[in-house]
């Protein structure tokens, strides 16, 4: 039973991941992206990992969704004024993209697995105690900087489509 969620959750997860790059519309994909989040979050739960399925939900489909759809509607992205990409673009983006893949695929293979023996040490990883002691010691400074990274991100956002509105007038 859990085996055919986990299939029916993966190919909801991969055909809205797909719908999300090739949709045309910004706002549809943004509507797949979280369709996609949520199908992540049902892996989480046959994972045994309710809370980070809950934390996904609320951060990636409520709080950063948000984000994006805000910022999506501040660039005003609409089809009519959108630029035609010159061929030697789109072939330098192709490239770039398969070049990028081998390489990830190349230092894949090579990986190894660091640990080779499981331990099980009895600790219950799942709690939200262990967790909060976790992010809040050991990667409390990478938390803070995804999150400066985040507010840098939305007021380059705002900046960009407040440098439009200007020439605009």
């Amino acid at each position: 039973m859990v085996e055919i969620i986990f299939y029916i959750l993966a190919a909801i997860t991969l055909g809205t991941a797909f719908l999300t790059l090739l949709s045309r519309n910004p706002i549809h994909s943004a509507i797949y992206l979280v369709v996609c989040f949520f199908s992540l979050a049902g892996h989480y739960i046959l994972l045994n990992a309710q809370f980070l399925a809950i934390v996904h939900i609320i951060v990636y489909s409520g709080a950063i969704m948000i984000l994006m759809l805000f910022t999506i509607m501040l660039m005003n992205l609409n089809e009519q004024f959108e630029k035609h990409k010159p061929t030697l673009s789109i072939v330098a983006a192709v490239a770039a993209f398969c070049l990028l893949g081998l390489i990830l695929l190349s230092a894949l293979v090579r990986t190894q697995p660091i640990v080779e023996t499981y331990y099980q040490s009895g600790e219950d990883f799942q709690s939200i105690k262990v967790l909060g002691q976790v992010l809040m010691n050991e990667y409390l400074v990478p938390f803070e900087f995804v999150s400066v990274l985040l507010l840098v991100a939305m007021i380059g956002a705002v900046l960009i489509s407040k440098k439009e509105q200007l020439k605009a007038k």
